[in-house]
């Protein structure tokens, strides 16, 4: 149809271009490359091309790019440019390394972002809203990014920033462009997802206000289409008077939206990336990705522990010694008393040798260190949100069905070094820890410890509210995987007695 207008979305990329696994190279239909091949054969005169956000952090070239040349224009915010969108938004993990990383890659990445409810300096960065003429209808676009951002982020990564209610914007911009536009269509890009079960609006995680897309969906009238992100669903469906789309991480889906004004009908539709992927764009970056291969390649050192990570699920239950060894890393740079790890999703662990590739493959995220002073009563507390991780169905250990879905969220489960624990998974919630010592003495709500975590769960990260309220004894701005291999080059071979303290039992 020549009226028809077509919207093309992508959300939560997470910095991959090419087509494979950074962990063993193995085929995968993800990454921009092949999006744009998407792209290309769906654009026409009548296509808007968007982005929602989460673009410069997570895949190992961007961690690379950031290590090594921080100043340069990173290769993702070049593939974007050579894809050519037409607007963006951001994610929160776009904020990751810091305000200046940010703004070099929005004044290099080829399209205006149009993000409203942050300020920069005291002033908002994105517009309320544009306005596109596309098949001679009028389309008004806005962009939101999730406010919890400042529970999570380092605070000298958004120093001059301030997040303002998603919710709120999304209210008060609807009414402006009613009043002053009367646009034929309205498109909301938010960069959060959905607090409530789409189908039968219960909520499915604590209602904290990282994710509001259900409530906006449900009470501001106006939005005709709503591409949402952060949580990595394959969604698109209508909820109340709106069609709405989310798409799965890393370049695996585009979200395509076909308006047909002549009959008044929005669909919406997800595409998986399960197509050959663009030479151009590959080629364009080929350098920088050959030089990645290379640094990921680099040994470390050898280990003669086994910290190969073969089943994720026996590597929590029965804590994986590559956890040990993290936990041990952690301890011995902050002195610490305690510490705190979680297994991440996809990780694979270390064999006997050690290289760049096996770090960032089981090391995933950006963090830093944080070292917190807690009660015994704190620690209680804390282990008790650990283990609602588990469940018991038809008599077995299985972990919990909320980790899972709307979002995986196994990066929630901590193993904390330094003390000993038994979970007893079949216990009520908040009783399940039935023995807790340190040092062979069990744990008073009154002794004191140090603990060593992450910066996400320093922040209370994972409603982990007891932590986020605990005094910060210090903190670390170098990356937990700088950290790691740095330790891993200056001892060179590792070795410890393996630490068995955590029991989970049904």
């Amino acid at each position: 149809m020549s009226d028809r207008i077509r919207i093309l979305a992508t959300s939560d990329v997470h910095g991959y271009i090419y087509p494979y696994s950074y962990a063993d190279h193995s085929k995968k239909d993800i990454g921009l490359a092949k999006i744009k091949s998407l792209v290309n054969i769906l654009r026409d005169e009548n296509t808007l091309v968007l982005d929602n956000g989460d673009m410069l952090e997570g895949s190992p070239l961007m961690y690379h790019h950031f290590s090594t040349t921080p100043d340069e224009i990173s290769p993702i915010t070049k593939a974007m440019a050579d894809l050519k969108y037409d607007y963006i938004n951001v994610g929160n993990h776009d904020f990751n390394y810091g305000e200046e990383a940010l703004m070099t890659h929005i004044q290099n990445v080829g399209a205006p972002c149009i993000t409203s409810n942050f300020h920069y300096h005291g002033a908002p960065f994105g517009p309320n809203y544009v306005i596109r003429k596309v098949a001679g209808k009028k389309i008004a676009i806005f962009g939101l990014v999730t406010q919890y951002i400042p529970h999570w982020e380092q605070k000298s990564h958004i120093k001059h920033m301030r997040f303002i209610d998603a919710y709120l914007t999304a209210e008060a911009t609807v009414k402006l462009l009613k009043r002053l536009e009367n646009p034929d269509y309205i498109i909301c890009m938010y960069h959060g997802g959905f607090e409530r079960d789409l189908v039968n609006g219960r909520l499915t995680e604590e209602d904290t206000g990282e994710n509001e897309g259900y409530r906006i969906l449900k009470n501001i009238r106006g939005i005709d289409v709503m591409i949402s992100g952060h949580q990595h669903r394959t969604e698109a469906g209508k909820l109340y008077d709106t069609y709405y789309t989310q798409t799965a991480a890393n370049g695996a889906e585009l979200a395509c939206i076909d308006i047909f004004p002549d009959n008044n009908t929005i669909e919406p539709r997800i595409l998986k990336a399960d197509i050959d992927p663009d030479e151009d764009m590959m080629s364009l970056l080929q350098k920088e990705e050959d030089t990645c291969q290379t640094w990921l390649d680099t040994t470390l050192g050898t280990s003669q522990v086994d910290m190969r990570v073969s089943d994720e699920f026996d590597a929590r239950l029965h804590k994986s010694q590559v956890i040990t060894f993290l936990n041990k890393v952690q301890m011995e740079k902050t002195g610490a008393d305690l510490s705190a790890n979680a297994l991440f999703l996809g990780a694979t662990g270390f064999a006997s040798n050690i290289t760049m590739r096996d770090l960032v493959s089981t090391y995933v995220y950006p963090n830093t260190t944080v070292v917190k002073k807690i009660t015994g009563k704190i620690l209680k507390e804390y282990l008790e949100k650990t283990a609602e991780f588990w469940m018991i169905r038809n008599e077995n250990i299985i972990v919990n069905p909320s980790y899972d879905w709307p979002k995986p969220q196994h990066y929630n489960y901590d193993m904390v070094d330094g003390i000993s624990y038994t979970i007893k998974v079949s216990n009520s919630v908040g009783s399940r820890i039935t023995s807790l010592q340190y040092q062979g003495q069990d744990v008073t709500d009154d002794m004191e410890f140090t603990i060593a975590m992450n910066n996400y769960r320093a922040a209370g990260g994972g409603n982990y509210n007891m932590i986020k309220e605990a005094p910060v004894v210090s903190t670390d701005l170098s990356s937990m995987v700088e950290l790691l291999a740095n330790y891993i080059q200056e001892h060179k071979v590792i070795q410890f007695e393996p630490v068995n303290n955590i029991t989970v039992i049904k």
